[in-house]
């Protein structure tokens, strides 16, 4: 449980190769051409998404050969016009002719898919990425890129362009005393339509994510394309421990040190990181190869697993359980927040986003790994395994009484369900999900007003009352207990938690309509919140939305024109002149049944704004800075951002 290390995991971790990387470790399977007809086949959209999606791969391959023991730094550069510079500081792509092929391995890499040293000639024993593809596919989205190659004292370049085809082969241009790649790359706007421009925070998020997850390898980001200069360095020698320590930022933590275990089985590193805190919600997040596997899979099976048994083992052998009494998987999870890392030289994942692993054998390899060296870290500190028990016995009574709170919230059939929905909900009368959609609104008034001017077949309203509970803060047993909690889980009808059944939501539209000022704001943020900790699979499903309603109602004569932002006004006061009127909405209660229609409920003319977890983890810190118990973050992010602020005052 100590940070110290055998010589056979520091041999694993830095996975050094005993023989070269060259020409020859370069396998060909198959041509390129179907990526620019199916981009998404590869990197799963052309949106913003799809686009960041292109740099990952390129310092994906700077990582694997800092995790081969040949780099330990990758610097990411967007220059002016969203052009992306990718260096690392390995061996550099071999530059010998492929036998194959006959072109140079960098043109073989660069533009025949499946071609890498990642295929079994064992230029690498873990890697990332799309394993071959990666490199090639993003030449082929791109307008142009370039490589440059240092080895051996001679610098090599070579550039694509038009998707992918070379200008010329691989030449020497120069001496060169340093080692390494750097790639160059515009993407292709025929390709990525709905934006080329990187989202600099986006980028970030993901470097600082990879330098904890890759100790002792420095990342660093900088951003040329504004008049200053904005850059990032991150080098974790703590790893995964200080990436606990970064997540439990804004929580209290209930022991001082991070628990850390790994170990090595069958060519399997495994890492784990795990913290209690006060809050709770746990928050375990798992990765294989460096990539995020949302969904969990056997890794994370393995881990829950050992520490059900082990802390169950503890509890009952201390005399801290009775003997009949079990702590359930829930119990021992509460206020949890823990990093899982393995490094397999072959993982499988289950379908093509890579969400979710797998391969059989990493369950029990994990489950070991966790079981022998947690139940080792409780005999040494039996101070902490004490408070981490006392907590989950504390969260099994709390569980069982959100049991039977639970109990009002769950429909029976499909028949009882219809007749037992809430008395307040103004149903619509398709039961078509794909076209029904429900307004949460914001107070009788705003309901009264929503009920009287919808579209009475598809859409539904459900006016709530004040400002619901904020979950953040609560136990299981009250969430379930309040009111218009329960109204809304009813009315959806896909359940919660671990029990959801997208296939049962009733609504394919859930559209949070609250007042265009401070207490709206507050109640969305709520709202918002019992959605990412109870209901997440509806917002990663993109079912949840939030109604733009106007500020202002601008007015001569018959003439009327709505504005939603402050900025729309200047424009739309020269437009009418003068002699009109300005009528500024303080809240929905404002505006009559036609006036909501026209403006924020007609699907011809309305602004919905569609909420996604971009990054689940980031997600999970901004709601706990903001939601939680501690003061102090969420003050520093006011005092921050209020210049952005727009109140009413």
């Amino acid at each position: 449980m100590n940070e110290e290390k055998s010589q056979e995991i520091l041999e694993m971790e830095n996975i050094h190769v005993d023989h070269s990387y060259t020409a020859d470790d370069i396998q060909v399977l198959e041509g390129l051409e179907a990526v620019r007809k199916r981009p998404g086949m590869y990197i799963g959209s052309t949106s913003g998404r799809g686009l960041h999606h292109l740099v990952w791969e390129i310092v994906d391959n700077g990582i694997d050969e800092a995790l081969a023991g040949f780099a330990d730094e990758v610097d990411v550069v967007i220059e002016k016009g969203d052009v992306i510079c990718v260096t690392d500081n390995g061996r550099g792509m071999p530059v010998g002719i492929h036998e194959k092929t006959g072109i140079s391995a960098v043109e073989t890499i660069m533009t025949v898919l499946h071609a890498g040293g990642k295929f079994g000639g064992g230029a690498y024993k873990v890697s990332g990425g799309l394993h071959g593809v990666g490199a090639s596919v993003v030449n082929a989205l791109s307008e142009w890129l370039e490589v440059t190659v240092h080895q051996d004292g001679k610098q090599y370049f070579i550039r694509f362009e038009n998707g992918g085809h070379p200008t010329a082969p691989l030449k020497v241009i120069g001496d060169s005393d340093r080692h390494g790649t750097v790639v160059r790359f515009k993407a292709d706007p025929t390709i990525f339509t709905e934006t080329t421009s990187y989202d600099y925070d986006v980028l970030n998020t993901r470097i600082r994510q990879l330098a904890f997850l890759n100790r002792n390898i420095r990342l660093n980001l900088r951003d040329e394309r504004g008049e200053e200069v904005i850059s990032n360095s991150y080098l974790y020698e703590g790893g995964i421990i200080e990436y606990v320590r970064y997540l439990n930022k804004n929580k209290t933590p209930l022991h001082e040190d991070v628990v850390y275990v790994e170990g090595l089985q069958q060519g399997i590193l495994a890492e784990i990181a795990m913290q209690y805190n006060d809050g709770y919600m746990a928050n375990i997040y798992s990765f294989c190869n460096n990539i995020n596997t949302q969904e969990g899979g056997t890794h994370e099976d393995g881990f829950r697993l050992a520490l059900t048994r082990v802390i169950n083992n503890y509890a009952k052998n201390n005399n801290l359980l009775k003997k009949d009494e079990t702590l359930a998987g829930d119990d021992v999870r509460e206020g949890l927040t823990a990093i899982i890392s393995i490094k397999h030289p072959d993982p499988q994942y289950e379908g093509q986003t890579k969400t979710k692993l797998g391969n059989s054998e990493v369950r029990k390899i994990v489950s070991n790994i966790l079981g022998e060296q947690l139940e080792r870290f409780f005999m040494e500190h039996p101070d902490v395994a004490k408070v981490i028990v006392d907590k989950a016995i504390v969260a099994s009574k709390a569980r069982l009484a959100a049991k039977k709170a639970r109990e009002l919230t769950r429909r029976k059939s499909a028949l009882d369900g219809i007749s037992s929905l809430p008395g307040k909900l103004s149903d619509c009368s398709s039961r078509n999900a794909e076209e029904c959609e429900i307004y949460i609104v914001e107070g009788d008034s705003a309901g009264g007003s929503a009920k009287q001017g919808r579209n009475s077949r598809t859409q539904a309203i459900l006016p709530l009352r004040g400002k619901i509970l904020n979950v953040e803060k609560a136990r299981m047993h009250r969430i379930f207990e309040n009111a218009e909690i329960r109204s809304m889980i009813t009315a959806f009808g896909c359940g919660i938690q671990d029990e959801i059944d997208l296939n049962k939501l009733r609504y394919h539209k859930i559209i949070i309509m609250t007042d265009a000022d401070v207490d709206g704001a507050h109640i969305c943020t709520l709202m918002l919140t019992f959605f990412y900790r109870f209901l997440r699979p509806i917002i990663e499903g993109g079912y949840v939305y939030i109604a733009q309603p106007p500020l202002y109602k601008i007015q001569k004569g018959k003439k009327i024109a709505y504005a939603y932002k402050e900025e729309e006004m200047g424009p739309l006061k020269e437009e009418f002149k003068d002699n009109y009127k300005i009528q500024r909405y303080k809240g929905l209660g404002e505006m009559d049944a036609e006036q909501l229609w026209e403006t924020t409920m007609d699907p011809e003319h309305r602004t919905l704004k569609q909420v996604t977890i971009s990054d689940a983890m980031e997600a999970d810190a901004v709601f706990e800075m903001l939601m939680g118990e501690d003061v102090e973050p969420r003050r520093n992010f006011i005092q921050e951002n209020a210049q952005y602020a727009n109140l009413d005052i």
